[in-house]
């Protein structure tokens, strides 16, 4: 990427006789030429021209140069290209394929008003800051920060985008629920200590279905992990249904949303559940014989042994009533290895064995969805003071993330990287040298010709085009 930099001579270990050296002097050269696929895929699905909605633009638009759907665009791509704090994009702001990516007519920046903003096409750090920081209620005299977006429809847009992949309705989809943590280092709004992850955090609240993601709420950590969870899985399904009125609902989550409140909900308003329930001396005792028979197997052939069972059972005060509880009694070389889980699918459903292994087990899946978000997409970076702007980088995370998954679901499908995460995805198609040449009629991007993945490039390209222009 072009800088403005003083073009010193800068000298390497020689190879032979010969000397190397270089300059930052070469012109329009981008790092990220797969920017453009970005563009390509939301041009096509019109992702951040529907979250350029969430927000109201106070400004007097003859007197900006930066649209708001060009600014969420911008911080958006910068996730997804590896940039995660906002004053990566004062650099940022020089480079012409990005600002070709983001929207801008003028690339290079010529026709900016002020002089100091010439060759610049893109915001500024401090102008992006605006659309984090305006405060719900604005202030009419605040000269900067008129920028106001509004949580509702954040959380409208994320189903949306979701149900919208769908040609069809499908006859059954799994919501998995999951907290993690989000580890904060300064003295942020509802920063808490945690316990469990020793560390001061928030809580941030994922559904997800499949590698679609439909909630990324950021909480405080003084909260049971379920705190919410109703309320959420109230506006998901009614959302759900207003589409699909026929589809099987099933929740999934781990022990910490086995809670009387979530499965009473789910039984009075026809959604199943499929929820982990940390063992304890009574549910021991009630696969006691079991455990004897899986021991009993392990002994026989020195291999891990598993004897599943079901049963009504119920907590002596937290339930309601009994619910039906699959368990699995298993013993490995190290021991025992119990488990249960709780669930108002029918027995018809599946055995106590396929619902395990194959139906709860597969939430695992979900934990990869969130390493996505969090290491590869930053959403952790939850550095402001408030929780309000802080829930706003965690949905620009999540629009990043959103739109990356977008682009391996619709465009790799076919290729070897059908599978790849977002980090991989990022290092291998969009970190890609590009040359930029502007001239009246077209622009030229040359990329590198050692890209390795050019045939994959080539083939994400194809397969978008199949896709209608949505903008």
């Amino acid at each position: 990427m072009t800088t403005q930099c003083t073009q010193e001579q800068l000298e390497f270990q020689g190879v032979g006789t010969r000397k190397i050296q270089g300059a930052f002097d070469g012109g329009h050269i981008s790092s990220d030429g797969g920017a453009l696929l970005l563009r390509e895929v939301d041009a096509r699905l019109g992702i951040t021209e529907r979250l350029a909605l969430c927000f109201t633009d106070h400004r007097v638009q003859d007197l900006i140069e930066h649209r708001v759907p060009e600014l969420v665009r911008q911080r958006v791509y910068g996730l997804a290209l590896g940039y995660e704090d906002l004053n990566d994009h004062d650099e940022l702001s020089l480079d012409p394929l990005l600002a070709l990516a983001v929207g801008k007519s003028d690339p290079e920046g010529a026709a900016r008003r002020r002089e100091r903003d010439r060759g610049r096409a893109l915001a500024s750090h401090c102008t992006l800051n605006r659309l984090e920081l305006t405060p719900q209620k604005l202030d009419p005299k605040n000269r900067y920060r008129k920028i106001v977006h509004h949580p509702a429809r954040f959380d409208e847009l994320f189903v949306e985008l979701f149900l919208d992949t769908f040609e069809q309705a499908p006859e059954e989809i799994i919501l998995d629920f999951d907290a993690t943590d989000d580890p904060v280092h300064g003295e942020q709004e509802g920063r808490f200590f945690h316990g469990y992850y020793g560390h001061y955090c928030y809580l941030p609240l994922y559904v997800f279905c499949g590698e679609h993601l439909l909630v990324a709420k950021l909480r405080t950590a003084d909260r049971d992990a379920s705190d919410g969870s109703v309320e959420t899985l109230a506006f998901l399904v009614e959302r759900i249904r207003n589409r699909w009125p026929n589809v099987r609902i099933i929740v999934r989550g781990d022990s910490g949303f086995a809670r009387d409140d979530l499965m009473t909900w789910c039984e009075d308003n026809c959604v199943y559940f499929l929820l982990g329930l940390a063992k304890n001396a009574r549910l021991l005792r009630k696969i006691g014989k079991e455990m004897v028979e899986a021991r009993g197997l392990f002994d026989a052939s020195q291999h891990a042994s598993r004897v599943f069972t079901h049963f009504q059972w119920s907590t002596k005060k937290s339930w309601t009533h009994p619910r039906r509880v699959i368990a699995k009694a298993e013993h490995l070389a190290k021991g025992t290895n119990p488990r249960f889980i709780v669930t108002n699918l029918d027995e018809t459903y599946a055995t106590p064995k396929a619902l395990y292994e194959n139906v709860y087990c597969a939430r695992g899946e979900m934990e990869n969805r969130i390493k996505e978000q969090q290491l590869d997409l930053f959403a952790d970076r939850t550095s402001t003071h408030t929780m309000r702007a802080n829930q706003l980088r965690l949905w620009f995370s999540s629009i990043a993330y959103v739109l990356v998954s977008a682009l391996r679901r619709t465009a790799l499908q076919g290729t070897r990287m059908a599978k790849s995460t977002c980090g991989s995805i990022r290092l291998k198609l969009f970190k890609i040298g590009a040359q930029i040449k502007l001239s009246v009629r077209r622009v030229l991007v040359h990329f590198t010709s050692a890209c390795p993945y050019q045939d994959v490039f080539q083939k994400a390209l194809q397969n978008l085009s199949a896709y209608p222009m949505r903008c």
